[in-house]
C-alpha cells in the first residue's frame, strides 16, 4: 500500500526559490536511499527528469544497479550514483554518511544537502531484530529516519540555499489513538509477548512516530531555533500499489488490494508520488505542513499527531538511543 524499503535523501538546487534562481543540472543533487522499487523509484525518476543529480542508496546492490539502468533508459541525460546502506543499522548509516561526504569532496561538489526525503518502509509479519537488538520494522521505518536525519543535519544547515526534510508517512498513522513513547515501549522486544507479533499495530506506530518527528523537528529548527534555513514537510502518498504487503498471505493481500481498488482508493506509484514531489518542491514557508493527494494539497493529520508534549517525549526517548 505504501512504499517498501525506500527512503529518499535529496540534494537539490534552487527549486525552493520557485525557479527564480537558475542552476545547471550538476548543481541539482537528489540522494535517494533504498530507492529500488515503488514510490522511491518513482520519486527518483521524476526528480531525475527535473535535472537533479540522483544518488540511490539501498541494501541490495543488484536492485540499485537495476534502478540506475532504468532511470538512464528513461532519461539518458540523468546523473545517477548508488551507495549501499541499511537503515536498521547504526554502523551502516555512519559508514554511508562518511562515504557520501567523501564522494561529494572527490566530485568537487558543495559539501551540503539541500533535500532529504525519508521514505523507508517495511511491513514485517514476524519477529525480526536489528543489529542493535530492537524491532527491525520500528528501526527501518522510524528510528533509521530519526538517526540518519540527525547525522545529516549539519550538511542540511550548511546548504548554500534553503534546505528541506520530507518525511513520507502513511494514512495508517490515524489508526493510533493512544501510544506510549518511552524507551521501553518504543524499542520493545515483542518476542517476549505471549501473543503473535502485532505487525499491523507496530507498522501504524512507526508511521505515527514519523509524523510526530516531522512536527517536532519543524518546531525545533524553525520555531525554537528561529532559523528558516531548513524546512520540514510530511507527505502521505495514500494507498499505493507497491509490494509493501509481500509478506502477507496471498489471499489476504489480494483481498486488501481488490477492496481498495473497488473503492477507488488504490493508486499507481506514479500517482502516489505526487504528494512527495509536492512536499519536496513547495515553498519553504509551508514548513510543518502535511501533503496529501497531489496538486499541492495539504490536510490535517490525526488529532493525536499534534500533541506537542508527546512529540517532545518521543524526541527525547529517541535521542537517548541516538547518543548511546
Amino acid at each position: 500500500m505504501d512504499n517498501v524499503g525506500n527512503s529518499v535523501f535529496c540534494l537539490l538546487g534552487a527549486v525552493f526559490e520557485n525557479g527564480t534562481v537558475m542552476v545547471t543540472p550538476i548543481d541539482l543533487f537528489l540522494l535517494q536511499v533504498m530507492a529500488t522499487s515503488g514510490l522511491g523509484a518513482a520519486a527518483a525518476l521524476s526528480l531525475a527528469r527535473e535535472g537533479f543529480y540522483v544518488v540511490l542508496a539501498g541494501r541490495c546492490k543488484d536492485l540499485l544497479s537495476k534502478t540506475m539502468v532504468e532511470i538512464k533508459q528513461e532519461d539518458t541525460d540523468a546523473h545517477v550514483k548508488a551507495f549501499q546502506v541499511d537503515l536498521s543499522s547504526f554502523q551502516s548509516m555512519l559508514k554511508f554518511k562518511s562515504s557520501l561526504q567523501q564522494w561529494l569532496l572527490d566530485s568537487d561538489m558543495h559539501p551540503s544537502i539541500q533535500l532529504l526525503i525519508n521514505n523507508a518502509g517495511i511491513l514485517a509479519t514476524s519477529h525480526r531484530y536489528s543489529v542493535e537488538g530492537y524491532d527491525q520494522m520500528m528501526g527501518t521505518n522510524y528510528i533509521g529516519a530519526f538517526v540518519l536525519t540527525n547525522h545529516l543535519l549539519p550538511l542540511l544547515k550548511d546548504s548554500y540555499i534553503p534546505s528541506r526534510v520530507v518525511n513520507v508517512t502513511s494514512f495508517t498513522h490515524r489508526c493510533v489513538s493512544n501510544m506510549q513513547v518511552d524507551e521501553e515501549t518504543l524499542f520493545a522486544n515483542h518476542s517476549s509477548l505471549p501473543k503473535a507479533y502485532p505487525f499491523a499495530q507496530v507498522y501504524e506506530s512507526t508511521k505515527f512516530c514519523l509524523v510526530l518527528f516531522s512536527y517536532e523537528l519543524h518546531r525545533r529548527l524553525r520555531l525554537v531555533g528561529g532559523s528558516t534555513q531548513v524546512s520540514v514537510m510530511a507527505a502521505d502518498p495514500g494507498a499505493v500499489s507497491t509490494n509493501i504487503m509481500r509478506e502477507l498471505p496471498l489471499p489476504l493481500s489480494n483481498l486488501a488490494m481488490t477492496t481498495l481498488k473497488f473503492l477507488g482508493l488504490l493508486q499507481s506509484s506514479e500517482d502516489g508520488v505526487k504528494s512527495i514531489l509536492d512536499a519536496a518542491l513547495a515553498p519553504p514557508e509551508l514548513s510543518g505542513a502535511y501533503f496529501f493527494g497531489g496538486r499541492g494539497r495539504t490536510i490535517a493529520s490525526s488529532v493525536l499527531s499534534y500533541d506537542s508534549k508527546l512529540a517532545e517525549k518521543l524526541w527525547n526517548s529517541s535521542c537517548k538511543l541516538f547518543h548511546n
